[in-house]
């Protein structure tokens, strides 16, 4: 089901806007109906993401809960993400 969106610009913006969508061979209500694809797609994004990170927090406290969570100190954690970086570092140089 297709849904109709106005809303209100005055006259000298209009006429702009139309000037610039024919430019580009396209109408007013095609570049209005790609930018609200666009920002509807970028809402997608962000949801999606968002849920993602609800499953990653959830799943870290359920470990957390059951015992199974391992920690490490600071040092250690900085020595092993730099071990890391270094073996990446390695493998782009080849």
């Amino acid at each position: 089901m297709e849904t109709r969106i106005q809303f209100r610009v005055d006259e000298e913006t209009k006429r702009l806007a139309q000037q610039m969508a024919e430019s580009q061979g396209r109408t007013l209500s095609d570049a209005c109906r790609e930018l609200t694809e666009q920002l509807a797609d970028a809402q997608r994004k962000a949801q999606s993401h968002e849920i993602w990170l609800t499953e990653q927090v959830n799943e870290a406290f359920e470990k957390y809960d059951s015992g199974a969570s391992v920690f490490i100190d600071n040092d250690t954690a900085k020595a092993q993400i730099e071990r890391f970086k270094s073996s990446i570092r390695g493998k782009n140089s080849q």
